[in-house]
C-alpha cells in the first residue's frame, strides 16, 4: 500500500493527477482471458487528502469505459453491440437514447451510413445512435465515428493494417467516455451524442469506387477510395447535428492515418472553424500532459477534392496533407463552430477513414 502526499496551494492539482495516473497504471483488459487471475492483492494508494476524487472517478470510469469498448474485438462489439453500450450508459444517467437501424436509414435520410454498412452481414446492420441528456441552456453535440470494424472495403486493407481495425470506433468510445464524464458531473448543459455505426465489410452489396453518393445534405461524393469510409458516415451525422444549431459540436474520429504522419503516434490533431477555441483547447491539453494540436484548415488545398462527376470526392489528389483534406471535407457537412479532434487510424496511409 502506497500514499503520496503534496503540500502548498498547488497541491490539489498534483494529488489528482497522481490519483488518476495511479488508476490508469492499473488498467487491464482482461475479459477474454480464462486464466484465474492471481489471488494476490494488487498495489493499492490511499487518496491523497488533496485529491478531487469526484473528478478522479468520474475520469477514471469513463476511460475504462473507452478502453474497454476498443480492446472489444468485432466479433464481441459489433454495431448492435456498440448500441447496447450507449443504451446502457443512457440508463445509469436517465438519458434518451434511440436508434435508426438498416433500411430505416434510407427512410430516415442518412443514406451515407446506410452505403458504407450495407454489405454487413444480417444482425450488423449499419446504425445511427442518438442520445440526449439535460437541459440546459447551452447545446452541446458530440459526434463520433463508430467503425465496429474496417477491412477497407474493395479498395481493401494489407493485412498488417487490417489487424488493429476494430478499434477504428475509437472515436465513438471517446465520446462515450466524454458524454459519461458530463452526466456523472451534472454539467449544465443539453446534450446530444450522435454515433454513425457501421462495418465497413466487402461483399455484393458494397459501395464500390467511383459510385457517386447522397448525403444528408443532398450534396454528392465520388467514392476515389472506400477506405476513405469514415468521413462519409460522418458527414451524414454532421448534417443532423448542424440542423438544430447547437452551440458546440465536437466530431471525433480516427479518421486518417497522415494525422499520425504529421504529428507522430502521441499527439491527435485538431481542427476546427473556431481558431480561438482550438487554441485553448491545445494550450489546455498541454497542461494536463495529454497534448493535442491544431492543424489548419487550409483553403488551398480544397480544390483536390474537386470532382468531375459530383460535389465532391471523398479523397484529396495526392499524398500529402491527408489530414487536412480529410478536415476539409467533413467541413462541408457542418453548418456551426466544431471541433474535430483526429486520432490516428491503423496504418501510414492517408486514405483511412
Amino acid at each position: 500500500r502506497y500514499s503520496l502526499s503534496f503540500a502548498g496551494p498547488s497541491g490539489e492539482p498534483e494529488a489528482t493527477a497522481a490519483a488518476f495516473s495511479w488508476a490508469l497504471g492499473c488498467y487491464s483488459f482482461d475479459a477474454l482471458k480464462t486464466a484465474k487471475k492471481p489471488k494476490t492483492a494488487p498495489p493499492s494508494l490511499e487518496w491523497p487528502a488533496l485529491a478531487d476524487r469526484a473528478h478522479v472517478s468520474r475520469a477514471v470510469s469513463a476511460t475504462y469505459l473507452c478502453r474497454d469498448l476498443i480492446s472489444l474485438p468485432c466479433e464481441q462489439l459489433g454495431p448492435a453491440d456498440l448500441e447496447q453500450a450507449a443504451r446502457d450508459l443512457a440508463k445509469v444517467h436517465g438519458a434518451k437514447c434511440d436508434s435508426i437501424v438498416g433500411n430505416d436509414l434510407l427512410k430516415k435520410n442518412f443514406p451515407t451510413i446506410h452505403a458504407v454498412g450495407r454489405a454487413a452481414a444480417a444482425g450488423r446492420e449499419p446504425r445511427l445512435v442518438d442520445m440526449r441528456w439535460g437541459s440546459g441552456k447551452s447545446k452541446v453535440t458530440l459526434v463520433g465515428k463508430g467503425v465496429c470494424f474496417d477491412t477497407g472495403g474493395l479498395d481493401i486493407k494489407p493485412a498488417n493494417a487490417m489487424l488493429t481495425m476494430k478499434k477504428d470506433m475509437g472515436g465513438a468510445a471517446h465520446v462515450l467516455g466524454l458524454a459519461a464524464m458530463i452526466m456523472d458531473a451534472k454539467l449544465d448543459v443539453s446534450l446530444r451524442v450522435l454515433l454513425p455505426v457501421v462495418e465497413n465489410s466487402i461483399g455484393g452489396s458494397a459501395f464500390r469506387p467511383g459510385d457517386v453518393l447522397t448525403a444528408r445534405n443532398g450534396m454528392t461524393t465520388e467514392i476515389g477510395n472506400t477506405d476513405a469510409e469514415g468521413r462519409l458516415i460522418l458527414s451524414d451525422a454532421l448534417v443532423l447535428a448542424s440542423e438544430e444549431s447547437p452551440d458546440l459540436i465536437v466530431d471525433m474520429a480516427t479518421l486518417t492515418g497522415a494525422s499520425r504522419v504529421a504529428l507522430g503516434t502521441d499527439v491527435p490533431s485538431v481542427f476546427s472553424n473556431d481558431d480561438a477555441l482550438a487554441r485553448e483547447l491545445q494550450d489546455l491539453s498541454g497542461c494536463v500532459e495529454d497534448q493535442v494540436w491544431q492543424l489548419p484548415l487550409w483553403e488551398g488545398y480544397r480544390k483536390q477534392l474537386q470532382s468531375p462527376i459530383a460535389d465532391l470526392k471523398n479523397i484529396g489528389a495526392g499524398p500529402y496533407g491527408g489530414a487536412i483534406t480529410a478536415a476539409l471535407y467533413l467541413s462541408e457537412f457542418v453548418g456551426a463552430d466544431k471541433v474535430n479532434g483526429r486520432r490516428g487510424g491503423g496504418d501510414d496511409s492517408d486514405r483511412d477513414g
